[in-house]
């Protein structure tokens, strides 16, 4: 084994039946990336040390990488253009869980929105009827109630919301990400509104975002050609919250990449239950490590 690979953990109790050895040459076998941003690639949209080359390495070696992303806020266009701002080209190349949670409505359905501008964008991309929830409005006569990070969200809105959900609209989130990481720390994330919402309501949601099946059916659709249908086995999920990135992992049937630059603190525990593959401080060591493998070392 490389010198640098000692950055790496191999998982030797992952319960993947494909569980990688970085010693073997396995990284032969993945050629798409699925990399999480927040925690991963920046904080805050502050790069993380070494996460612009690495991406830059994992593109130069012919895999390609795919940023999958709960943060709703943002419309897919902001996503890439910050990436692109920190000298990541990105155009094409971002899922996040406003467009998955789309899946989960019928063009034409009206939709109560308390989120911010990429749920809206998503969700009238895929033609439905979309309500802003400022608080003041009817809770009558919504389809569905979806729920994403929103920064203005107020006793109003979560009595409007909470409303409409018991007057029959389904109670949608995007994911249930309770925080997200920032350069100053966790900041609450759109799962701490979404539950606010789900308790005052009594209505369990259904969820768009990783770890939850519309996100894996997106990312599949993306990604698959007629000549190259996705196959998760030659895939890795790269993220740093096990109960969400390595439960999506297992959910797709992927590899697993947790890396300790967000959420998972370097001495934090991991539940047994989550199956991780590779175990690494940040994506730049997740490069060196797939740079090692390549090269046979």
């Amino acid at each position: 084994m490389a010198a640098r690979q000692q950055d790496a953990i191999v998982g030797p109790h992952s319960c993947n039946d494909h569980a990688v050895d970085s010693r073997s040459g396995a990284w032969d076998s993945i050629d798409t990336v699925l990399c999480d941003l927040d925690g991963v690639v920046w904080l805050a949209h502050q790069p993380i040390a070494g996460s612009v080359e690495a991406i830059g390495r994992l593109r130069s070696s012919g895999r390609r990488v795919l940023f999958v992303t709960n943060n709703s806020a943002a419309v897919r266009s902001q996503h890439e253009a910050a990436l692109s701002a920190i000298g990541i080209p990105a155009e094409g190349d971002v899922v996040s869980s406003a467009m998955a949670a789309a899946l989960l409505v019928q063009p034409g359905d009206r939709v109560l929105v308390a989120g911010g501008p990429g749920v809206v964008e998503a969700f009238e991309e895929r033609g439905a009827d979309v309500v802003l929830n400022d608080g003041q409005g009817s809770a009558a006569g919504f389809d569905a109630v979806v729920v994403g990070l929103h920064r203005d969200f107020d006793f109003d809105r979560l009595t409007v919301a909470s409303a409409a959900v018991r007057a029959g609209a389904r109670l949608i989130g995007t994911n249930t990400d309770s925080t997200y990481p920032t350069p100053n720390g966790l900041q609450p994330g759109g799962g701490s509104i979404l539950a606010a919402v789900a308790t005052a309501s009594g209505v369990d949601p259904v969820i768009g975002g990783k770890p939850h099946e519309p996100m894996a059916e997106l990312i599949a659709r993306m990604i698959s050609t007629p000549e190259r249908p996705f196959d998760p086995r030659r895939a890795v999920m790269v993220g740093d919250r096990p109960e969400t990135d390595g439960l999506f992992a297992k959910r797709l049937g992927c590899h697993f990449a947790l890396v300790r630059s967000g959420v998972s603190q370097p001495d934090a525990r991991i539940d047994g239950d989550i199956a991780v593959d590779f175990d690494l401080p940040d994506l730049a060591s997740l490069a060196r490590l797939v740079s090692a493998s390549d090269q046979g070392q």
